[in-house]
């Protein structure tokens, strides 16, 4: 009995937070109201949110008739998290508060393809971030990574393609590190995650992220929460063929999709126009030069397997949603009209009403933030009598 009476007093206490998170700055009376709790039982576990100092009272709000009453605020600087997005070719760190604002970021560009040199990297970036943390009462608090593979539910990294990793435990070897909860993820299940958060997928509840880098991978939000499928694994569209005997991918297929329209093809096509330039870089086909204008084809074309891919998403899933992020969504003046006019001529038209087609406003840091996140859902979500108390 008394077992219950704690797992729903932890429940309710948890639910407090959210509501306080969400709707902050709001009142005790405006929360008992709101979740149908009684104001002894809102008193005392915002009484102890205080004290773990997870909330913070601000000045009175508006009265409606008596004493003006005082605000509750989500304290999102108790703690801070780190995400790490890996890519093939760089890794990219943040540190950010508990809600996700940025306090610091580092990139590294790197060839990942040796794997205890790509963790040792990460350590290394890690250890940087840690050092800038302000004080605050719980320090950092989880390590959320992104990977762009297949990970699966217990943050084992299965494959990941494009890197040539295999069967590799991550989260283990960054724990031994630095003591601190970690999170492995899908890249893209990272990104679609900060996208329904923070990002262009906040005002809708069936949302697709599509990861458009070296590969591609693919987040699912469907009915408001992350889709990941049984074993973890869902979102591999850069892996779906569409092209029968095509050209062969790193993972065993042929034709896959990440081969025709990511970042990795557009500079493959550039550079068999470019021969005597092997250091091509997407920043280089996005400059305003004369170069740049004869890159316009090379999107165009890439912009049209995008879209081939988008229309199989828009298909089958019928989102509200579809997002484009990571790398090429710095090139989103030069792939918009070749992606639109492509899923318009393509897909069903029942699956186009109310489909919205847009390019992520979290930028190159959509899996950052996400795997961030994951670090801080964790830590709330944990007993909040059993947070240890780290400071730097």
């Amino acid at each position: 009995m008394k077992w219950n009476q704690q797992v729903v007093k932890l429940n309710n206490k948890q639910i407090i937070l959210q509501a306080i998170r969400d709707k902050a700055p709001i009142s005790r009376a405006d929360l008992s109201q709101m979740l149908g709790l009684t104001k002894g039982t809102i008193s005392s576990l915002v009484s102890e949110l205080i004290e773990e100092n997870l909330c913070l009272e601000s000045g009175p709000g508006e009265s409606s008739g008596g004493r003006r009453p005082v605000m509750l605020l989500f304290n999102d600087r108790a703690g801070y998290t780190i995400g790490i997005d890996v890519g093939v070719n760089y890794i990219l760190g943040i540190l950010a508060t508990l809600d996700g604002d940025i306090i610091r970021k580092e990139k590294q560009k790197t060839d990942n393809k040796d794997y205890q040199a790509a963790v040792a990297k990460m350590i290394s970036m890690i250890s940087d971030l840690r050092k800038s943390v302000p004080d605050s009462p719980y320090g950092v608090v989880g390590i959320g990574i992104g990977i762009p593979g297949i990970v699966n539910n217990e943050g084992d990294i299965l494959l990941a393609p494009n890197l040539g990793w295999e069967h590799k435990k991550l989260r283990q070897e960054i724990e031994k590190a630095f003591s601190i909860p970690v999170i492995i993820e899908n890249e893209a299940n990272a990104g679609a995650y900060a996208e329904k958060t923070l990002g262009a997928g906040q005002d809708c509840d069936n949302m697709v992220y599509v990861s458009a880098g070296i590969g591609i991978g693919a987040g699912f939000i469907l009915n408001g929460q992350l889709f990941k499928g049984a074993n973890g694994i869902s979102g591999e569209m850069g892996h779906m063929s569409i092209q029968y005997d095509g050209l062969p991918c790193p993972c065993g297929n042929k034709g896959c999709w990440e081969l025709y329209a990511s970042e990795h093809a557009l500079l493959m096509k550039a550079k068999a126009l470019h021969p005597d330039q092997d250091d091509l870089s997407l920043e280089d086909l996005l400059n305003p030069s004369e170069s740049a204008l004869e890159a316009k084809p090379l999107f165009d074309e890439v912009g049209t397997f995008l879209g081939i891919g988008i229309t199989n998403i828009a298909n089958t899933f019928n989102p509200e949603k579809i997002i484009i992020g990571n790398r090429l969504a710095m090139a989103k003046e030069f792939l918009t009209d070749s992606i639109l006019s492509t899923v318009q001529e393509r897909s069903l038209k029942n699956s186009q009403t109310d489909l919205q087609i847009k390019f992520s406003n979290l930028s190159v840091y959509s899996a950052a933030l996400g795997a961030a996140a994951f670090g801080a859902e964790h830590f709330l979500a944990m007993d909040l009598h059993q947070k240890k108390v780290n400071v730097f």
